[in-house]
């Protein structure tokens, strides 16, 4: 019997937890997220791979690419700081998920135009 009273007590209540996919909770204020770069002003410096304390960035200057293993990076910002040029910056949002073949975000500067 004691149980028939929380089962219509609970069915006349709202719900505990927000609706997620359809309720979305704003972030908070200066949150961290994506790790995202312009790679028009970047000087492929490698210093951003340097100081990455998961090391989860890859520069390749013979190739002109600048990788980060989404699953790796911490979110910390130091390689933000760390940038001379100031070409990386995060994102207010987190990423959204990756399909299986993205694993590893690549980014190719575009070559000169002739």
């Amino acid at each position: 019997m004691f149980m028939t009273k929380n089962v219509l007590k609970n069915l006349m209540t709202k719900y505990a937890t927000r609706l997620y996919p359809f309720k979305k909770r704003e972030t908070f204020k200066d949150v961290k997220g994506e790790l995202k770069i312009e790679m028009e002003k970047c000087i492929l410096c490698g210093v951003c791979k340097m100081r990455c304390p998961s090391q989860c960035i890859t520069v390749d200057k013979q190739a002109k690419t600048w990788g980060v293993d989404p699953f790796s990076c911490v979110y910390c910002g130091i390689c933000v700081d760390a940038c001379p040029v100031k070409c990386l910056y995060q994102e207010g949002l987190y990423r959204a998920p990756l399909a299986e073949k993205d694993m590893i975000l690549h980014i190719q500067e575009a070559a000169p135009a002739p």
